[in-house]
């Protein structure tokens, strides 16, 4: 009996490990991006309430898990150099932004096939370079992602649309307003095109 029961859990255990190494394992997929949306920032007044362009390159990548080449789940990060126009305050500026956080998807298990995914943002700023005497860093970002993409053989082409809201904001240089605060709230929304590479180790 204690061997059928030692045959048994090696056969399990043989069954277990040729499962995962034929139909699991890790990936990662670098991806250049492009992203165009609003951003809406309730400045102290007189200035209120006012809405900016965003749009800039960017670059980003995944690091994960998948199963079967069906599920596939783990962390995403984006970095990219947006444009930041707001018409009520003159301001047109260039800036840096980052974020992170998990993402989990499906697809076909196939070199032509249709992906999904939605991620969870936990961190990120968005720092903007000096223009008309203000100097803002959005901090301490927070929101979701989903988006869909089609895989031709080893590219990914993919569209997304993500939300951000900025819980800290860094008045750099502001006059009297300068410092950080949780009184001005910014919340983006943009839709984001990507070119991918979904490779797996």
């Amino acid at each position: 009996m204690k061997n059928l029961n030692l045959t048994i859990g090696l056969a399990l255990l043989t069954s277990v490990s040729a499962y995962a190494d034929n139909n699991g394992g890790i990936f990662v997929e670098p991806m250049l991006t492009y992203e165009s949306g609003t951003s809406d920032v309730d400045f102290p007044a007189p200035v209120n309430s006012s809405t900016s362009d965003i749009s800039g390159f960017g670059l980003g990548a995944r690091l994960g898990l998948h199963v079967a080449e069906v599920v596939f789940l783990g962390v995403d990060g984006r970095y990219s150099m947006p444009t930041y126009e707001n018409d009520d305050t003159d301001i047109k500026t260039r800036g840096t932004s980052y974020n992170f956080g998990p993402v989990v998807g499906i697809q076909m298990p196939t070199d032509l096939g249709i992906r999904v995914w939605g991620g969870y943002i936990m961190g990120g700023e968005m720092d903007l370079e000096k223009d008309q005497g203000i100097d803002l860093k959005f901090k301490d970002a927070s929101g979701y992602r989903v988006g869909a993409g089609i895989k031709l053989s080893a590219v990914s082409l993919n569209l997304e649309y993500q939300q951000l809201e900025y819980a800290e904001t860094e008045l750099q240089d502001a006059g009297f307003f300068s410092g950080t605060t949780k009184n001005v709230d910014s919340t983006n929304r943009s839709f984001i095109v990507s070119v991918s590479f979904p490779i797996s180790i």
